[in-house]
């Protein structure tokens, strides 16, 4: 049965039950004497114990406090004695409000119980402080795993083995806890993976891209029992570890370069979040630290700029000013995605379900949803510099001469006059909406394509940043046609203006800045709202952390900064075993708890919950991200081979024993850069600025279009896949097809997919076949010999080893084939390879890039063993 006293907050949800017609009065008010114990509280615990435990609380109202039990309405004043007959809470009760009749279905309350609540009402809501009731203030504690305290295990016993004892295998704590579960179930662990095997998934796994013949032969060759400890260090050390690690959390951070919506504008300056996390993971800042400043940097004692750019973090929402779109609704949808992510990213919980009702598995209420909620309703968008090292110095020189070239050209064609009046047009059409298409539509470009525009317009000029103003003006010169005319517009020379304005651009030396987040000058005040609709706030609440946790700590009020060190508190059960298991998942291709995005009940158990919390328990101890992955990687479970084993397919078809190693494609941003890197044609540097290589014919019209997508000339066409600008309404198509997330949420995992199209991919993208030609290239000038060495050559560039005979037999005939076949098309084979190199005719030339494409399309390339 719906729980009957749960109808004055089941009411606001506006559901009609359908019943028999309602009475037509109010029924009385009971004349005996209430007793609160014996004629209220069974109602409430009874009722509230049937849908959520010892207190309900639900669209705002907790039924378990008094006066959210009296309020009627949400935001209505507590009911006072002798006027039950006003209150909404009675009159939705008894059928009397229209479209609202409660409970939606079952029994309805009866007249005697009306009455009973009404007299309740009218002797004064007698409520005693010794009720039990009051208890309910808090949620009620869980005793799902996930939520207890991380406990550091005790090492599991387990019978002496050569997998621990030899040196096929170490002495890693962690290697006693899978072991024990094997022997457990009667398996056996897999045995170590060849030398090679081994290096190329380390090469990978820690900095995703490929080893060189060199670095596998100095593996190969280095006798000592250290080599393999010594290649982890120089991986970890790598400026390209920061790079693959900082890629795992870009996607929690659910990073893109643009807004996402109608127009899909392009962000300038998301990148120096991007070049903050690459630098924070190659330094090893300590998680707890990463995640202050990425929460709270802005509130920092005597924060430096690195630590205000931290909270980009928050700025990677995705914002939509499309026309008819409320602000409003837009901010407030924001803020959702800041609260959901923050659930997601550091609790492993799917807090986001609270945010129109109660969670319907997991301990978290709708109030308290909106009280973590609070943390972020306050913050203010904004955009600083943060100039990278070097760039001040010639900036500050050029910027005169810059300002003063601008300036006269602005005045030549009286900008700034022509300017204020277009503004102040456009401020009274902002206002009485509907009265112009044409000023309508330039409000709502401007707040489209213009970076924080709406906030910025409103700013009166005078205080407007130099920068800020800049914004503005460049916008009016090219958007001033909607409302003149384009025939004036030209005639008034902005055509022209326009185009010098942008080359004086283009004259200046770059300047960082960043987006980042503060607390606004006025705060705002934070309400349940109903429904999870920014239109109906319920009542107010403040800032809380969810109080099944632990507490927080904060002298007053919390702020973002108590909230930061709340979630990284060695208190908290969650934020260690949440990331550790996502560092095992990167590892291993799947977490100990398969479901990293869910800890919670509804998500899947640990296979190996002792080592969770051991992982746990370690990392907590330091806080770093590449002692942790130096343990896991250190172990003889990491060093199993992959190849799968007849005995474990009914067993453990999904390798939760750990019974051997992962073996699965690698991440699609990865796949691009191996090509790039095999081939010769990778620039490797580090950090910075996206770029925009060649997309595939036709991909331009789908979002930013080609016009925004000027293809990156000289080396940074070639750079890693992690820095190519992320539209989010048009990503690179390659690096879609492979399953790179769009950006939208927070991505705890990546899909691994398998269609035609990838496989096209591989043969058609630009720069696969870019890659090949590259590769053809480099095979013949840099391998001597004939056919068959070269072709070992290529084999050992991309998958780290020498064919097999049967491989060499079938690749010298696919050669042969190829050369063949092009002799009769020389303009084919001159397409192929338009390269001249001397001795090498092109359909030789062609030939060798048909075979780098082969072996580019390798599964054994696209995969880590």
């Amino acid at each position: 049965m719906v729980a009957r006293f749960l109808i004055a907050v089941l009411a606001a949800l506006g559901i009609q039950a359908g019943l028999a017609a309602p009475p037509a009065e109010l029924p009385p008010p009971s004349p005996k004497q209430i007793d609160f114990t014996s004629d209220i509280a069974p109602l409430l615990e009874s009722r509230c114990l049937v849908c959520h435990g010892p207190q309900v609380q639900m669209n705002g109202l907790r039924l378990d406090l008094r006066e959210d039990a009296l309020r009627g309405s949400l935001n209505g004043p507590v009911i006072q004695p002798g006027k039950s007959a006003d209150s909404k809470l009675i009159q939705i009760v008894a059928g009397l409000v229209e479209g609202k009749i409660m409970p939606p279905a079952g029994e309805r309350l009866s007249n005697e119980q009306i009455g009973l609540l009404r007299a309740w009402i009218d002797q004064g809501a007698n409520w005693p402080a010794t009720s039990e009731l009051t208890q309910g203030s808090e949620s009620p504690k869980s005793s799902h795993w996930a939520f207890q305290p991380v406990q550091r295990p005790t090492l599991p016993r387990v019978r002496n083995h050569e997998w621990l004892n030899s040196g096929t295998g170490s002495s890693n704590e962690i290697d006693r806890f899978i072991l024990a579960k094997l022997q457990a179930e009667g398996v056996e662990p897999s045995p170590r993976a060849d030398a090679i095997t081994l290096a190329r998934r380390l090469h990978l796994d820690l900095t995703g891209l490929p080893p060189t013949p060199e670095q596998l032969a100095a593996f190969a060759g280095e006798s000592s029992s250290k080599a393999y400890g010594n290649l982890v260090d120089r991986l970890l050390d790598s400026p390209h570890y920061g790079e693959k690690w900082g890629r795992h959390w870009l996607d929690l951070a659910r990073y893109g370069d643009s807004n996402g919506f109608r127009g899909d504008t392009f962000r300038k300056h998301a990148w120096r979040y991007r070049h903050w996390v690459i630098n924070a993971f190659n330094s090893d800042m300590p998680f707890d630290q990463f995640t202050i400043e990425q929460i709270a940097g802005d509130l920092l004692p005597d924060r430096t700029t690195e630590q205000w750019v931290a909270t980009g973090f928050h700025r990677n929402t995705p914002t939509n000013t499309e026309g008819g779109s409320e602000p409003e609704e837009w901010r407030f949808e924001q803020v959702v995605n800041r609260t959901n992510t923050v659930g997601t990213v550091w609790l492993g919980l799917t807090a986001g379900c609270a945010q129109c009702h109660n969670h319907k598995y997991d301990p978290i209420t709708q109030k308290e949803y909106y009280q973590l909620f609070a943390f972020f309703n306050d913050a203010e968008e904004v955009n600083i510099d943060a100039p990278l090292e070097g760039e001040r110095g010639p900036y500050m020189r050029a910027l005169p001469a810059y300002q003063k070239e601008r300036d006269r050209l602005l005045a030549e064609l009286k900008v700034k006059e022509l300017q204020a009046a277009w503004e102040k047009k456009v401020r009274y059409h902002a206002a009485h909406e509907g009265e112009s298409n044409a000023w309508d539509g330039a409000f709502d470009e401007l707040r489209t394509f213009v970076d924080l525009g709406e906030t910025i317009f409103f700013t009166p000029p005078e205080l407007r940043s130099w920068r800020r103003e800049k914004r503005i003006t460049d916008f009016f010169v090219s958007d001033y046609h909607r409302v003149l005319g384009k025939e004036e517009w030209k005639e008034l020379g902005f055509i022209e203006l326009k185009k010098k304005l942008r080359e004086l651009d283009e004259t200046l030396p770059p300047f960082s800045g960043a987006q980042v987040i503060h607390i606004e000058r006025n705060p705002r005040r934070s309400h349940v709202f109903l429904g999870g609709s920014y239109k109906t706030p319920g009542i107010e609440v403040e800032k809380a952390t969810p109080s099944w946790l632990h507490a927080i700590k904060a002298g007053g009020r919390p702020t973002r900064l108590e909230l930061g060190q709340w979630l990284v508190s060695k208190e908290n059960p969650l934020t260690s075993r949440v990331m550790v298991n996502r560092i095992w998942q990167e590892l291993f291709g799947r977490g100990l708890v398969t479901t990293s995005e869910d800890l919670g009940s509804q998500g899947e158990r640990p296979s190996h919950p002792e080592l969770l919390d051991w992982l746990a328990s370690e990392f907590m101890g330091t806080w770093s991200y590449k002692q942790t992955i130096k343990t896991i990687v250190m172990s003889a479970a990491y060093r199993q081979s992959s190849k799968a084993r007849p005995e474990l397919s009914e067993h453990d078809p999904e390798n939760r024993l750990v019974a051997r190693q992962g073996r699965f494609r690698l991440p699609a941003e990865l796949i691009r850069d191996s090509a790039l890197a095999v081939s010769g044609l990778l620039y490797p540097k580090v950090g910075g600025r996206g770029v925009r290589p060649p997309q595939p014919e036709g991909a331009n019209r789908m979002g930013a279009g080609s016009d925004r997508w000027k293809v990156s000339e000289g080396p940074d066409r070639y750079r890693r896949g992690l820095y190519i600008q992320n539209q989010r309404m048009a990503p690179y198509p390659l690096l879609t097809n492979f399953d790179m997330p769009a950006g939208y949420v927070a991505s705890c995992r990546r899909d691994r997919s398998n269609s035609p199209l990838q496989a096209l991919n591989l043969l058609n993208d630009p720069v696969f076949i870019e890659s090949a030609q590259a590769l053809a290239v480099r095979t013949l000038t840099e391998a001597p010999g004939g056919v068959a060495e070269r072709l070992n050559y290529a084999f050992e560039l991309c998958v780290g080893r020498q064919p097999e005979p049967v491989e060499t037999d079938w690749l010298q005939t696919s050669f042969e084939e190829q050369k063949e076949i092009l002799t009769q098309d020389s303009e084919r084979a001159e397409k192929l390879f338009p390269l001249k190199l001397a001795g090498v005719s092109p359909e030789e030339g062609a030939a060798w890039v048909g075979v780098s494409s082969v072996l580019l399309n390798l599964d054994e390339f696209i995969t880590r063993e």
